[in-house]
């Protein structure tokens, strides 16, 4: 009868060693069925973290601190990570609180993500030795947030007993007549600003006329284009490029003509300049009375001998008329 109460107290036995044991590994995070990845990062100072912080990932828990140790002015924290955790491009480790009872987490983020705090960027460039060991940087905790938060209360105290100091009766009269001033210059202002909307759509309405004109001209070059295009798919260039031709062939022609009829005019011209020059020398050879012709102009004594014949023929002529027989004899056999 004592066998089965022996195997029954040593499987409670066995439950209760296999609960505490599996309590305890998840107490410490452990894992089983997979081996942990270790990653390293170097900080200037790790602030209020400790073995056991735990590692985030893009929001999510992938890990814990292993180990810290001091490397020269480095301290050295080596992160026990999931393996099925994947790290982000270019990875830092920031160390910051996680809540306000002095909880830290160790955050894996890339350094694009960082922001530009010059104090984290200090620490990071510090901290980035190279090598497989990741950079990290401390941020600020509570309580130093909290005294700054002091510092910049007191000197709003400050500022703002000043400010009571200055601002007496004449500067709050000050005041008022500055912002009557800044009345009067909105009101300006408002002015201005509507004198420069009528102006404004002016300029909009001659700038949609302009455009309105450049639409029509862009059709009506489209228009031309089509018909470039029509007449030379039809073969209308074609024709016109040979009338062309043509006319330019009939231009060299008449110009050729042209020069030859220039030509001869230019001759023509020559032959009347001769005989104009033969003229001129006759009526110069005339006029000074030299020759028959030169003689018959300049001599009076042949136009009054003239005259003298011209009456003597005419009595001649009379007396014929009277005394017919006198001159004509008739004789009839």
């Amino acid at each position: 009868m004592r066998r089965p109460t022996d195997f029954a107290v040593g499987l409670t036995m066995l439950g209760g060693f296999l609960l505490v044991t599996g309590g305890v590994m998840w107490t410490k995070g452990s894992r089983i069925g997979g081996a942990d990845v270790h990653a390293s990062a170097r900080f200037i100072d790790v602030g209020g973290a400790r073995i056991g912080t735990p590692v985030v990932v893009r929001g999510v828990k992938a890990g814990e601190v292993d180990r810290m140790e001091l490397q020269g002015r480095f301290v050295v924290v080596r992160l026990k990570l999931d393996p099925a955790i994947r790290l982000p491009d270019e990875p830092v480790v920031l160390l910051n609180e996680s809540s306000l009872f002095g909880e830290w987490q160790a955050t894996v983020t890339a350094r694009d993500a960082v922001g530009r705090d010059e104090e984290v960027l200090r620490q990071l460039g510090e901290a980035n030795q190279g090598g497989d060991v990741l950079p990290g940087a401390t941020l600020p905790d509570i309580a130093k947030l909290t005294a700054v938060a002091g510092r910049i209360a007191g000197d709003v105290a400050a500022v703002a007993e000043r400010v009571d100091v200055a601002f007496d009766a004449a500067a709050a009269r000050e005041l008022r007549g500055s912002i009557r001033d800044f009345s009067a210059l909105s009101t300006e202002l408002a002015k201005v600003a509507r004198e420069q909307s009528r102006h404004l759509e002016t300029t909009s309405k001659q700038v949609r006329g302009g455009v309105d004109q450049v639409a029509h001209a862009a059709e009506l070059l489209l228009a031309v284009s089509q018909r470039i295009d029509s007449s030379t798919a039809s073969g209308e260039l074609g024709r016109l490029v040979n009338d062309a031709n043509d006319a330019a062939r009939q231009l060299r022609t008449a110009t050729a003509n042209l020069s030859t009829v220039s030509e001869r005019l230019i001759r023509s011209q020559m032959k009347v300049d001769a005989f104009l020059a033969s003229v001129d020398s006759i009526a110069v050879a005339v006029n000074s009375g030299r020759g028959t012709a030169g003689l018959l102009v300049r001599d009076s004594s042949l136009y009054v001998n003239s005259n003298a014949a011209i009456a003597e023929l005419r009595a001649l002529i009379a007396d014929v008329r009277a005394n017919p027989r006198r001159y004509i004899s008739v004789k009839i056999f």
